[in-house]
């Protein structure tokens, strides 16, 4: 079968090199895309008189029935026509005639078609992460509100650290997450613009309205190089990072929530809905969820990692292997979303065991640094000495087996004059969550006040795209 680009080839392509040139079996996911970029293109050609307002008509309507043929499982995608693009344009003119078919192609490439398709594919996918992402914020805000008294150890090194509240814990993850969504406008909002009119490398001569196409398909503008336009994918490298960095995110989270199902911490139980068994041990219950959300995270980096050094040597301007761009994408893309879409529901239904969580506050001497504190304050001790006097409390308190926070005040005056009576109320574990209000902290108020802003920024942002139109 003849190729329609084969006028200068004597002979035809082998099947090996069909085979492995064919791109047909991955980029056929874009074919909304694609065929939406055809119609605009076809429009603009009639609006110009760069074809017939007829010829324009009747390439719209023949692209209508390849659309929802395809969409209606009748369409068979072949190996031999290489790719979607192709493959469009060849079912088409066997619906509407070869001529007037091959009219649909003048003024562009493959190579600007392309870039057109996939950009409109992940400014796509970038709005429905972005969705799942907010969804997920939601869930946490709500938790978190529910949880502002709940007391339970911060850490550091994995050590217990400083008395926190889970609703503090928690909006840690949210600010995150929030982080995920701006930076996925950001990148939105720069790559925004289209690349259809660039044709190969160079534009062309026919006079065509970019703007126009751009406007037709939801663009804000079009790009201003055709060089640039045909050879870029920042715009699918910055949707890979931004999913690695979300993804890292939710392994974090994830990572904790391992930690928190554990026997050893028992803060939390996940359903059964979202838990596995064992084969072989019937008492298992596996946070197979969590796990694989964490395992995942180093596939959908390892997918950037390859596009990164893709393009790496590549002159200008379209080369072959930028082919290679789009499974990546494709598979990190679906990886986020199942992910995020999962790790909500799954933590909708965590039971928190909020006694255990308060226990937990009373191992590992929380309130050392209040009382370190407290002789800065009260007792004019320079920190380094208060520092030291409490290190001294602590190592008194483990040699009778005691949490510093269970000292009563003979005790601590046996440890250090300047640790009198007044020193108690600095040890409580509660106290010490409420002593820390400044912005950001972990009092009550401060949480309340960070719970506010977010749903202050919720209300704001999620409707953000549908403002884009």
């Amino acid at each position: 079968m003849k190729k329609m680009w084969s006028g200068r080839f004597e002979s035809d392509s082998s099947k090996l090199l069909e085979e492995f040139n064919a791109s047909i079996g991955f980029d056929k996911n874009l074919y909304e895309q694609d065929i939406a970029g055809s119609k605009a293109h076809a429009k603009m050609l009639g609006v110009k008189g760069i074809i017939s307002k007829d010829d324009a008509d009747n390439i719209i309507t023949g692209l209508d029935v390849v659309l929802s043929e395809i969409k209606s499982k009748k369409y068979e995608f072949k190996t031999e026509d290489e790719d979607i693009h192709m493959s469009v344009e060849k079912r088409l003119s066997e619906i509407i005639g070869k001529e007037l078919g091959g009219r649909l192609h003048t003024a562009r490439s493959r190579n600007d078609q392309v870039a057109l398709d996939f950009r409109l594919y992940v400014l796509k996918q970038n709005r429905e992460i972005f969705t799942k992402i907010c969804d997920f914020i939601d869930t946490l805000v709500e938790i978190s509100k529910e949880h502002i008294d709940t007391l339970m150890p911060g850490y550091t090194h994995l050590q217990h650290a400083q008395p926190v509240s889970l609703a503090y814990h928690l909006m840690a993850y949210a600010f995150m997450f929030k982080r995920d969504c701006e930076r996925l406008i950001s990148s939105y909002e720069r790559n925004n613009l289209s690349p259809l009119g660039s044709a190969a490398l160079a534009g062309t001569p026919h006079r065509i309205d970019r703007e126009f196409v751009a406007r037709e398909l939801g663009f804000a503008g079009v790009t201003q190089n055709a060089m640039d336009s045909v050879s870029d994918r920042d715009f699918a490298l910055e949707i890979l990072f931004n999913i690695s960095v979300l993804m890292m995110h939710t392994s974090r989270l994830c990572e904790e929530l391992i930690l928190w199902s554990s026997q050893e911490f028992g803060f939390i139980t996940i359903s059964d809905t979202y838990s596995t068994g064992s084969s072989i041990m019937p008492q298992k219950k596996n946070p197979d969820v969590a796990e694989l959300i964490r395992g995942k995270t180093g596939r959908v980096n390892g997918n950037l990692i390859a596009l990164l050094t893709t393009m790496k040597g590549l002159p200008l301007a379209y080369n072959k292997d930028m082919q290679e761009d789009k499974e990546g994408v494709f598979d990190s893309a679906n990886t986020a979303l199942a992910s995020i879409v999962i790790l909500n529901e799954m933590t909708k239904e965590i039971k928190f065991n909020t006694k255990n969580m308060l226990n937990a506050t009373k191992k590992g001497h929380l309130s050392a640094t209040d009382l370190a504190d407290y002789l800065v304050r009260e007792k004019n001790i320079p920190f380094r000495i208060a520092h030291f006097i409490t290190g001294k409390a602590v190592a008194f308190a483990e040699n009778l087996n005691l949490d510093l926070s269970q000292l009563n005040a003979n005790q601590l005056k046996q440890i250090d004059e300047n640790l009198d009576e007044n020193a108690m109320k600095f040890l409580d574990l509660n106290a010490s969550k409420e002593a820390r209000s400044s912005l950001g902290g972990t009092a009550n108020e401060s949480v309340k006040l960070q719970i506010k802003q977010m749903n202050e920024w919720l209300e704001i942002t999620k409707g953000y795209f549908k403002k884009q139109g």
